[in-house]
């Protein structure tokens, strides 16, 4: 979801009188921006007008030009508005290829329905949303709107592209404001300058304008793209948001302005039940325990749902009603567990973190503003053992983030101020799935034996989904899991520990029909029963991005095959060590009278590498695959 900042992001269509005047004819877009791209930004003109504290406005003028499916995206229109903002104006215009008219739309065309996804810390907004029922490409989408605000917290990030494989023609922002409305803005991968002047009303001015923006091409294992789109951010010293005034000038101070006025005073519970949280910890002298277990309380108490009040979406509900009603967001649900770990006199801090398993997306230590999060965690600063927990899941254990939230940079909202903190990384060192298989190959070719799995760091909740399922259902799951033909469960045990050091123990009895096969007097099997990488990349000519891994791990495979007596191996056993930056892998095999043992090691090393280095990569995995997909060979003595 992208980020609102003025309360609202919008998207929609149409021009002015002026702008209906341009031609769109496709074949007018230079030659050099359609390569890698599926849409072309022809004109787009933003500006946003600080009136007053409480009285904002910004206008879009925008036209797209869509030149394949892929490209649709870019069309879709989408506005986020609450009852904080009103948003005026919407227009819209289609062109076909060659500039003439086809559609037009407004306000009404559009679906309008709640965005509350859950965990988002913006949760108070409604969406409007409309695609153009286009199906001749190429097309052009010409649009128009205005939003006014009362808030003055947030504005919309200006960003020319909008994605990946999107160039541009021409575009530009103009932020203006009174003299008294002071600014900070950072801008991102532009190569022009911030032009400031005063414009007609003698308001202050901050320009930027960017021409022919050729397209970046959206890559495998490409960065996150807003590292490298061209972006302008703005952030107020002084603003108005529902009728609060703050000021704030760095993460200090708008951390110490999200404690005061949105957090600290909702955290009074009911006396019984902080009576209970008292009674239930009385024998707990280690106030780590004592807040795994008042956690633990909470967990079982609430569920979480997206919970759509508050100061704009920003405030968490009371502390004493989720007490009363069991559930919360992300934010009531922090913000409660602050308030019973408050009873016992546990120091906690209410922190906002920028939530997502693929990219970690860190706090911009040089820029503070309030749009750089869209979930809550809790920090507890025990001495010399920070802890951290998601108070959203009913069964991760405490003191457990998983990819969604680790390694990166976070805001704690203390009563001090704010404080950047980073979250714990789970690597390779970390991230580790450890497998102990010992299996018995018949004469027959059926493959029988027992396995058993651990599984660590990031890894801990890769079995969640087989949790509580009927064994029918359970059996089905893991037929997708590992790639047994005629894969038989006879035993299964699913265990989770939620120490502090969780892990998850998963142990098989199994049967697999045909999984040897004898031609020709010969015996042959894959030395690989139930773990192989099977993750290939594309080729990429003229790489542009570097090369982003976002999350490190370690898988460990010793394997014990049982086999029929009387055979030795036809050809060299595999062997084979490949060590690059960003990964390891080694599989080694033995036959010893009627045992073979295969012991395997994969590590992927999470972190950025030079565009370079992608074909290594590409090697990399393919080397593993071959590796992986060896065939055992047996012949008789």
């Amino acid at each position: 979801m992208r980020k609102q900042a003025l309360s609202i992001l919008l998207l929609v269509t149409g021009f002015t009188a002026v702008s209906a005047q341009q031609n769109y004819e496709v074949g007018l877009i230079p030659k050099e921006l359609l390569t890698h791209a599926n849409s072309v930004v022809r004109d787009e003109e933003t500006s946003i007008q600080v009136k007053d504290l409480d009285n904002a406005v910004e206008q879009v003028k925008k036209a797209v030009t869509v030149l394949n499916t892929n490209g649709d995206e870019n069309a879709h229109i989408v506005i986020y508005y609450d009852k904080n903002d009103v948003v005026r104006n919407i227009k819209g215009v289609v062109y076909n290829e060659f500039g003439k008219q086809v559609a037009k739309f407004s306000g009404s065309d559009f679906s309008d329905v709640s965005v509350g996804d859950g965990f988002s810390l913006f949760e108070s907004a409604r969406v409007k949303h409309y695609l153009p029922a286009v199906t001749e490409y190429p097309y052009t989408i010409v649009y128009e709107y205005e939003v006014k605000s009362k808030q003055t917290l947030t504005f919309n990030a200006w960003s020319p592209i909008d994605n990946f494989d999107e160039s541009v023609e021409k575009s530009s922002f103009v932020f203006s404001c009174g003299r008294d409305f002071t600014v900070r803005y950072k801008a991102l991968n532009i190569a022009g300058k911030v032009v400031i002047g005063v414009n007609t009303d003698k308001d202050n001015t901050y320009s930027w304008q960017v021409n022919n923006v050729k397209a970046i091409k959206d890559e495998p294992l490409s960065p996150y793209y807003r590292n490298v789109i061209p972006m302008v951010q703005i952030a107020p010293q002084k603003f108005t948001y529902y009728g609060i005034d703050g000021t704030f000038t760095n993460w200090t101070t708008l951390g110490k302005w999200i404690y005061d006025k949105l957090v600290a005073d909702r955290q009074q519970l009911p006396q019984e039940t902080i009576d209970n949280i008292k009674e239930i910890t009385k024998d707990i002298p280690d106030p780590k325990l004592k807040a795994k277990k008042i956690y633990e309380y909470m967990q079982h108490k609430t569920h979480y749902v997206s919970v759509q009040i508050g100061l704009g979406g920003y405030q968490p509900f009371l502390a004493s009603d989720v007490d009363k009603q069991n559930y919360g967001d992300c934010k009531a649900l922090v913000n409660y567990t602050q308030a019973l770990l408050k009873s016992v006199n546990i120091d906690s801090w209410y922190c906002i973190v920028e939530a997502g398993s693929r990219y970690k997306v860190s706090m911009q230590s040089d820029f503070a503003s309030m749009d750089q999060g869209n979930h809550i965690i809790l920090c507890l600063p025990f001495k010399n053992d920070t802890t951290w927990a998601d108070c959203t899941s009913q069964t991760i254990p405490f003191g457990y983030l998983g990819d969604f939230t680790d390694n990166r940079t976070v805001l704690a909202c203390t009563a001090d101020g704010g404080k950047l903190l980073q979250t714990p990384k789970y690597g390779p060192d970390a991230t580790i799935k450890s497998r102990i298989a010992d299996f018995t190959i018949g004469a027959d070719g059926v493959l029988s034996g027992t396995m058993s799995t651990t599984f660590k760091g990031t890894y801990y909740d890769y079995r969640d989904e087989l949790l509580n399922q009927s064994g029918t259902e359970r059996n089905k799951i893991l037929q997708k899991i590992y790639p047994l033909n005629n894969l038989e469960i006879g035993h299964y045990e699913l265990k989770q520990d939620k120490s502090f050091e969780p892990c998850t123990t998963e142990n098989i009895k199994l049967t697999a029909r045909d999984y040897a096969s004898f031609t020709g007097g010969k015996y042959y099997f894959s030395v690989n029963a139930i773990n192989r990488f099977e993750e290939t990349l594309p080729q990429d000519i003229n790489r542009q991005n570097n090369v982003y891994i976002s999350n490190g791990l370690t898988d460990l495979d010793d394997v014990t095959y049982a086999i029929p007596a009387g055979y030795h191996l036809e050809k060299t056993p595999l062997n084979i060590s490949i060590d690059k930056p960003f990964g390891k892998y080694t599989a080694t095999m033995e036959l010893k009278g009627t045992q073979l043992t295969y012991k395997r090691k994969f590590e992927l090393i999470d972190g950025t590498y030079g565009k370079e280095t992608y074909q290594d990569v590409i090697d990399f995995y393919q080397d593993i695959a071959d590796a992986d997909d060896y065939t055992v060979s047996l012949v008789k003595n």
